[in-house]
């Protein structure tokens, strides 16, 4: 098999595209300032030409026919079978673009992610061209999405997005987290609630899916109160599909822990974040929006479901949390950071309990800062 066939890749994508192909129509965060984000420090936002993405996609294209006839040759008829996709997962003389298209094509081949972290900052007209150029080449993709920023959604015409969705474009992923324009301007976000709402309205008029991320704990222990209740304001006025929760960790280099160091940002606590989490659902009235915790920073995970339906459920779940005793809520923590627990059910088991006791009281004998300097160091891994 011809090994030279490679096309570029971006360093992130949201967890829910994890089964997508990744293709790059920027490099880069055109913004990069965001005091709790690393990701794109020391590198140079540049937007890629439609020749450029044009030729990966086909590059793909090519990738995926050597993978087919690498099935007629082992008597597989063109299938992706287990033995068709070891062969190409196994062979270290391939690039690792081969196995990431053969990934895509295990996961149903069908969904596209546009990288980097914002691909609106292409003109609509190349914005066009890419999403017809994949349509064209993978007839089967029935779901393209990208990231954005609220400043770029609002730079976009209604008729834009209508143009763009009726091109594929069916999701758009936005880091929102907060709709508190003084927790905005604290961490540096570069936008405001107001642009966020006129851009993200405008999408979702346009028949777009959008999904807003919102980050518990980012207004710290002053600003926590107002960043919940504006957060939840903007929710309300722009009623999005999807609004995912990505609770904050303090990474231990940035700009946001010198703001610790230099005592201008307190971070809450584990159960503080959890009551702003409350604090935001509650607030949530007159739309149809779906409340996602897929990320593993996130404690409460059965924090699930759709408002109105299940608003009241996700607050019982967080008021049950709440009820335990501290001891109870921190022996919790270990087990969900550790990756041993997953909903409180799963700590109601006395066995269960009783083990992350003994845990609770092995950890606080040979760690002086005990059970929550273990988590920290747990939590180190998760970012």
């Amino acid at each position: 098999m011809d090994a030279a066939l490679t096309f570029e890749q971006g360093p992130i994508r949201p967890p829910s595209e994890a089964g997508s192909l990744l293709i790059r129509a920027t490099r880069n965060c055109p913004w990069n300032r965001c005091v709790f984000c690393g990701t794109y420090k020391g590198t140079t936002f540049s937007r890629r030409s439609l020749e450029e993405i044009k030729a990966d996609i086909d590059n793909v294209r090519a990738i995926v026919d050597r993978i087919e006839a690498t099935s007629w040759k082992a008597g597989e008829a063109g299938q992706l079978t287990r033995q068709v996709l070891a062969q190409v997962l196994r062979d270290h003389g391939l690039p690792d673009s081969f196995r990431s298209v053969a990934y895509w094509l295990a996961c149903g081949g069908n969904t596209v992610f546009l990288q980097d972290a914002n691909s609106l900052m292409l003109s609509t007209d190349s914005l066009l061209g890419v999403l017809q150029h994949i349509r064209q080449t993978f007839p089967q993709v029935d779901r393209i999405t990208s990231y954005a920023r609220g400043s770029t959604l609002k730079s976009k015409s209604l008729e834009d997005f209508i143009s763009l969705r009726r091109a594929g474009l069916t999701r758009l992923h936005v880091g929102m987290e907060s709709g508190s324009d003084k927790v905005l301007k604290l961490i540096r976000k570069g936008v405001t609630s107001e642009q966020v709402i006129e851009g993200g309205k405008r999408a979702v008029q346009a028949g777009i899916s959008l999904c807003l991320y919102v980050m518990p704990g980012i207004g710290g222990t002053e600003l926590s109160r107002e960043h919940a209740s504006d957060t939840a304001r903007v929710i309300n006025a722009v009623n999005p599909d999807f609004v995912r929760f990505r609770s904050l960790y303090v990474r231990r280099s940035g700009e946001l822990i010198e703001m610790v160091r230099e005592g201008k940002f307190d971070p809450p606590g584990e159960d503080e974040m959890v009551l702003e989490i409350r604090s935001v659902i509650e607030h949530l009235e007159g739309i149809d929006t779906t409340i996602v915790s897929d990320h593993i920073l996130n404690l409460l995970e059965e924090v699930e479901g759709t408002i109105p339906r299940d608003k009241g459920k996700m607050l019982d779940v967080i008021d049950r949390y709440m009820s335990l005793p501290e001891e109870d809520r921190l022996m919790f923590q270990l087990g969900r950071r550790c990756g041993a627990l997953r909903s409180l059910n799963d700590f109601d088991q006395p066995q269960v309990r009783n083990r992350f006791l003994e845990a609770k009281r092995r950890i606080d004998r040979e760690l002086a800062g005990g059970v929550p300097e273990y988590i920290d160091a747990v939590k180190k891994q998760f970012v």
